[in-house]
Parts: C-alpha cells; sequence; structure tokens
C-alpha cells in the first residue's frame, strides 16, 4: 500500500511538472492558431520557425549573450576565487559576502540600476549593455560554484609543483585547475541557464528594436503567442532532453565498475566533449552573426514601434526591398507602455502607431511632430476623408496622424450559448450567464461599457458618472469569468464562454474560426476607435519615417495588413480590391452611418482625469 501511494505521488509530481510541456508540445504540431480547437496534425510552424527573421533574431541574441556572458562571468569569477583565496580572512568574508548581494537583491533593482547608470554614462541601450548587465549578474553564480571548492584545496600541491621548477602558471594550470574544473563547468551552466532564463534585468537594459526570446515572448504574451513559439520551445525541450541522455551514457560508462581506468580512451572523450562544446559555441557565434543584433549599425533605418502582431510581416520585408531603408520593429502590449518608453526617450523610435485618446495626449504634450503631407502623396489619396474627420477629435486639423486602422468595440456571443437577441450592454449584468462573461482587461473600454449602458459619455469626466459606472462594475464582478485581452478570441473560439467584451477585428478573426459566434454593437452606442501612423517629436530618421507612412498607405500594402491582422481599413482603395465579397461587405468590418453614429471616439481626458480613472479601475479589479 505504501508503495502503491509513493508511486501515485510521483506520478502526481511528473504530471504536474511535464503536462504543461506536452500540451506545448501538442500546440506546437496544431495546424490552427487557436489553442482550443484543434486543425489537423501539422509541421507549418516548425517550417515558418527558420522563415521568421524576428524569432531568429531574438534566439541568436539570446544565445550569442549567453554564451559570450558565460565565458567572461566564468573566466572573471575564476580569477577572483584565485585572488579571495589570497585575502586575509577578514577581507575574504567581506568579499564573500558582497559578491553575494547580487543573487539576493530582487532582479528589478539589478535592472533599475543598471539602466540608470548606462543612461548616466550616455551609453546607447542595445547589445552591449544588455551584455554588460549578463555579466555583472552572472559572475557571482560562478563564484558560488567555484569558491567552495578552492577553499578546500591544500596548498601544498601548488607548492610542490613549484618547487620542482614550474612556472607560477604551469602550477597553477596543472596543479590547481584541474581540481576546479567541475566546479567551473558547473559555475558556466548554472551562468549560461541564468543568462537565457532572464527577462527582468534584460528589458530594463534592451534598446529599441533589440529583443531576447524573453522579451519577445513578454510582448507577444497579451496579445497571443505565435505556435511558432511553441516549435522552438519544443526544440529547445528536445535539445536539452537529448543533451542529458548523452551526458548520462557518458558518465555511466566512464564509471563503470570492473573496469580499469583507461587514461588514454578517458583523454579521447574529454578532447571529444572539448570539440563538441566549441562546436556548439562555433554555430551559437554564427547564428548570432547571421540573425543577432551584435553589429547593429545607425545606417539607412528607421525605427518603428506598433503594438503587437499589428502587421503582415511580409509588409517589413517588402518595404525593406524596395526602399533600401533597414526596419528595427518593436512592439508594445498597451498605449500605457507606448507612452512609457515614449515619455523616457522620444528619440528611441521614429515612427510610432499608437490609438486616437494617446494620440490626443502625445500631441497635448509635444511629443510628436506635425507630418508633411506633401511627402506622403498616398496618405492624402487613399485613406477616405470620413476617417479624417474622425479623426479630427483627437487630432485636430488633421496635422499628426494618419489612419492605419479602426474598428468598433461590441459584444461577441454564441448563439447556441445565448438564446435571446442581444441588443443592450445590460445583457452582460444578466445573472443567467455568471461565469461565461468575458470583459476586456483595459481601464477605457471597461468602464466605456458601463458609462454607455448608463447613459453617459464615454470620455465623461463626471466623477458622479465614473463613479456609477465604477458601482455598476463592481457589481457585476461576480458574473465575470476574467478579464481578458487577445484570450477572449481562444476563449469564444473553444466555446468557453458565451459573450465577450471585444474589438470588430477580433470578431471577425473569432467568426471565421466558430460559425456560432455573433457580433453586436449595442443600441446605447459604444467606441469607434481609430490607431494611426505618428512621427516622433526627436525622431533621428523622420524622412524615413514618413517614407513608412506612406507605404503603409498604398492600397496594396494596406489590403495585404488588412487580411492578415482582420482589423478594418480605412484604406479606400484597399476596400474596393477585397476579394471575398462576404469580408467586403461585412456589416462588422465596415458598419453602415447608423452604426458609427452612435459611436464616440476616445480624446485623452487629462491628468485629473487619469487618475481618476485609474482610482476607480485599481477598485474595479479588487472588487471593492
Amino acid at each position: 500500500m505504501r508503495r502503491t501511494l509513493e508511486r501515485i505521488y510521483m506520478a502526481l509530481i511528473l504530471i504536474f511538472m511535464y503536462l504543461p510541456i506536452a500540451v506545448m508540445i501538442v500546440l506546437s504540431f496544431n495546424s490552427s492558431k487557436s489553442r482550443t480547437v484543434w486543425g489537423g496534425f501539422t509541421f507549418q510552424w516548425y517550417i515558418s520557425l527558420f522563415k521568421d527573421a524576428t524569432i531568429l533574431n531574438a534566439l541568436a541574441n539570446t544565445l550569442l549573450i549567453a554564451l559570450i556572458s558565460t565565458l567572461a562571468a566564468t573566466f572573471i569569477g575564476t580569477l577572483t576565487c584565485v585572488a579571495m583565496y589570497r585575502m586575509r580572512r577578514p577581507g575574504r568574508a567581506f568579499f564573500t559576502g558582497v559578491s553575494n548581494i547580487p543573487m539576493i537583491n530582487a532582479d528589478i533593482v539589478t535592472g533599475i540600476s543598471l539602466m540608470l547608470l548606462f543612461r548616466a554614462l550616455h551609453f546607447d541601450q542595445g547589445f552591449a549593455t544588455v551584455l554588460l548587465a549578463h555579466i555583472t549578474f552572472n559572475i557571482p553564480y560562478v563564484l558560488l560554484n567555484v569558491w567552495p571548492k578552492m577553499k578546500s584545496l591544500s596548498p601544498s600541491t601548488y607548492e610542490a609543483a613549484l618547487d620542482l621548477g614550474a612556472s607560477p602558471f604551469l602550477a597553477f594550470r596543472k596543479a590547481v585547475l584541474p581540481e576546479l574544473a567541475p566546479s567551473i563547468v558547473a559555475g558556466a551552466l548554472m551562468a549560461f541557464t541564468m543568462s537565457i532564463d532572464d527577462f527582468i534585468i534584460t528589458y530594463f537594459t534592451k534598446g529599441a528594436g533589440f529583443d531576447t526570446l524573453s522579451t519577445m515572448i513578454y510582448a507577444q504574451v497579451k496579445r497571443g503567442v505565435h505556435p511558432q513559439i511553441y516549435a522552438l520551445s519544443t526544440l529547445l525541450f528536445a535539445a536539452v532532453v537529448t543533451v542529458l541522455i548523452l551526458s548520462g551514457r557518458v558518465r555511466k560508462r566512464s564509471g563503470a565498475p570492473g573496469k580499469k581506468a583507461d587514461y588514454q580512451k578517458r583523454r579521447v572523450k574529454n578532447r571529444i566533449l572539448a570539440c563538441t562544446a566549441a562546436a556548439a559555441a562555433g554555430a551559437i557565434v554564427v547564428l548570432g552573426l547571421l540573425y543577432g543584433g551584435v553589429f547593429s549599425d545607425a545606417g539607412n533605418k528607421v525605427y518603428v514601434y506598433n503594438a503587437g502582431d499589428y502587421i503582415d510581416p511580409s509588409v517589413i520585408t517588402q518595404f525593406e526591398e524596395e526602399t533600401g531603408i533597414e526596419v528595427v520593429y518593436d512592439e508594445f502590449d498597451s498605449n500605457e507602455l507606448m507612452y512609457a518608453k515614449l515619455a523616457q526617450d522620444d528619440s528611441a523610435y521614429d515612427v510610432i502607431c499608437p490609438s486616437d485618446y494617446m494620440i490626443s495626449r502625445l500631441i497635448q504634450e509635444d511629443l510628436i511632430q506635425p507630418l508633411d503631407f506633401d511627402a506622403m502623396p498616398d496618405a492624402t489619396q487613399y485613406i477616405g476623408s470620413q476617417y479624417y474627420k474622425s479623426a479630427q477629435a483627437f487630432d485636430p486639423g488633421n496635422r499628426y496622424a494618419v489612419p492605419y486602422c479602426w474598428g468598433t468595440v461590441g459584444i461577441l456571443y454564441n448563439t447556441k450559448m445565448v438564446d435571446e437577441p442581444v441588443t443592450s450592454w445590460d445583457i452582460l449584468w444578466d445573472p443567467k450567464y455568471s461565469g461565461q462573461i468575458l470583459m476586456q482587461d483595459s481601464i477605457r473600454d471597461c468602464l466605456m461599457v458601463a458609462l454607455k449602458k448608463d447613459g453617459f459619455s464615454a470620455n465623461s469626466t463626471d466623477e458622479a458618472q465614473v463613479a456609477q459606472a465604477a458601482q455598476d462594475l463592481i457589481d457585476q464582478r461576480p458574473l465575470v469569468q476574467a478579464y481578458v485581452i487577445d484570450q477572449a478570441r481562444d476563449k469564444m473560439i473553444g466555446n468557453e464562454a458565451a459573450m465577450a467584451v471585444i474589438y470588430s477585428g477580433e470578431a471577425i478573426y473569432c467568426a471565421r474560426e466558430n460559425p456560432d459566434l455573433a457580433y453586436v454593437v449595442p443600441d446605447e452606442g459604444s467606441n469607434v476607435w481609430i490607431d494611426a501612423w505618428c512621427v516622433t517629436k526627436d525622431a533621428k530618421n523622420a524622412q524615413n519615417a514618413q517614407t513608412w507612412i506612406n507605404f503603409m498607405c498604398r492600397p496594396d500594402i494596406a489590403l495585404k495588413n488588412f487580411e492578415y491582422i482582420t482589423y478594418s481599413t480605412p484604406n479606400i482603395a484597399a476596400q474596393e480590391i477585397i476579394e471575398d465579397e462576404q469580408i467586403r461587405n461585412s456589416p462588422i468590418a465596415f458598419p453602415d452611418q447608423s452604426v458609427l453614429d452612435r459611436c464616440e471616439t476616445f480624446v485623452y481626458l487629462g491628468e485629473k482625469a487619469d487618475r481618476m480613472y485609474s482610482n476607480y479601475w485599481k477598485k474595479i479589479k479588487s472588487g471593492s
């Protein structure tokens, strides 16, 4: 009985540890992008992985930084242990304690302090600053492994080698280094692992357009991780398992009982292992040189900052081929994050794609510059005048922004789970659908729902009105399954919820995957949003930025982006060449004027109203 319980216990532990990995592996072979729908077995994500320059760039940066920082930290850490060995006890104890602080200290403190240091020294953040940061936090992990072994060594061996005529370096290499080798390797492996795994310190020390795997995946989380990442993670897991199996077999053979030590064979094996490690390091260097950002220069470039998964990747390649301008592309997951980075340094990016209310704020704070429409003829010729008219709500005179995408916010509902007409926001407060409602994890969008339900403006700054809307959302909270952004797609496609507050572009995608889903803009009205291209105030490549915006306004390019992201395009010429008649005439993608007449565009409400909205949002999320 006891043995059975032990086996069950161990099985549960293994399931807990490896079930998520198994799910990830299965999803890497799923032809559907949705995690809730099995579209059939495929290798397409593995094939597209090796064609995705963004992922390969992040992988190359990750491995190259891990390799160089590990070598540097191992060398510095080992020499530090040798120096500490010759110290007196008080100095040694002090230095040991100081070296442990970075491991105990919170990563966010280390990351922020390094970021401030680099800025004080006027370093351009990028590959070099991330590498220096990784070397810095890796050194203590090498010390942690090497120093205990160094302390245990007897000085007599080293002194005997000196007595026999060896030079100090030769004596160290022949008498001390072999004893330290296992600890040095252990420290290097720990440093390599910590470097690959790091996110927080990398996030604070990286620059525009530079990503490692951790920062790239983080940017995707709120908008849905690409299936190519599942494929890459599966390959990395397979590589780790393979290395563990091979190393286990080597240890088993070398330590087999009943066999005399064959030092010649062991020497050959060690050389083979060394050559294998050198080959792996060489492969990482080649990968880094081909795809990484180590040799990034300040040539003919444009730095683009856009929302995650908000452009057809082939468009970037086409732009580079046609113009000769290299695109350094970065992604944000919210307007607020974009604003925070821009407020720190608005010269880091040349062209950005914020939403309506954020554009209003950027204009007020003088963080974007007026555009030269003479340099962008396609922006005038192909973007519909009605969209420029709507944009005047946040860009008076249409001086700062060129509309890129637009849409509405409404309710996506499952017709098999909702058995009544959906015409009002009130249905989101119906107890019948408790646990089946998804709300937007967004301050403005969520409060807009309640404000409109109560008959108020989506841009209300009246605290009594906002307080009433907030209380409605607090009362609704027990009915809500989750506050989400792009996760609503998978949940609705997989019939995991009855209804969701969602953007119209997401509704189009969901309806393609699940024909039981329908979308409606409630009678009380909603938000009609516009995302637009802007050029930052201190853009280093302003002319290239306007070339980029003009390129995005070409009908064929606008059509490519529309077909990829499914968000409505304001490009009139692109709308006319949409081949799918059902999409071209879709009331979701292109609602009639009666729907738009009852919708409002968000505007920036000012710092005081922003604080008020944020305070009420905290109360809503906490349920108090």
